[in-house]
């Protein structure tokens, strides 16, 4: 399949609010895997349609925990409870993380790639992902949630530790 070039911010479509996805064919079906094999490839947990310019409520998320791969299209918060607050970066601000409150659990109404619809439950660092992915079909940075910077080099000795 192909990898996708990242679109990094201050692109326009970044803070678009992306139209509905109508159509349910093989060229989502080859999107989904696009978008999949270019998340995977530049490390990401998660990817969004405007992210690779694209004007779509599509997102995958794949937090490799072994709970597998999320297809979201026209994803729809139906549900959240409880907070976390938890260091966030994202592929379209290479090399910015910052620390953003999000709710712990979230309930999520979404198609998969043959317009079926499904709902999925998530918690911790999987509903972090999903939201974070849902809010770029919204055109809503996560630079607008970031309540503390982090430095990069903060961020590996953290992981090291």
């Amino acid at each position: 399949m192909a990898i996708k070039k990242i679109v990094t911010y201050p692109a326009d479509i970044l803070e678009l609010d992306c139209k509905p996805v109508t159509v349910f064919n093989s060229k989502l079906k080859k999107l989904l895997q696009d978008m999949y094999d270019t998340m995977i490839e530049f490390d990401g947990v998660g990817l969004a349609a405007p992210q690779i310019g694209i004007d779509a409520q599509i997102a995958v998320v794949d937090i490799d925990d072994g709970s597998g791969t999320f297809e979201l299209i026209n994803p729809v918060i139906l549900e959240t409870n409880g907070e976390q607050i938890d260091v966030e970066g994202c592929l379209s601000f290479p090399g910015l993380y910052g620390e953003v409150k999000r709710p712990y659990y979230v309930k999520v109404k979404a198609f998969d790639r043959k317009g079926k619809m499904q709902i999925i439950e998530a918690e911790g660092f999987l509903a972090r992902a999903i939201q974070h992915e849902i809010d770029h079909l919204h055109g809503i940075l996560f630079t607008s949630k970031i309540s503390k910077y982090v430095k990069e080099e903060d961020l590996q000795e953290v992981e090291e530790s």
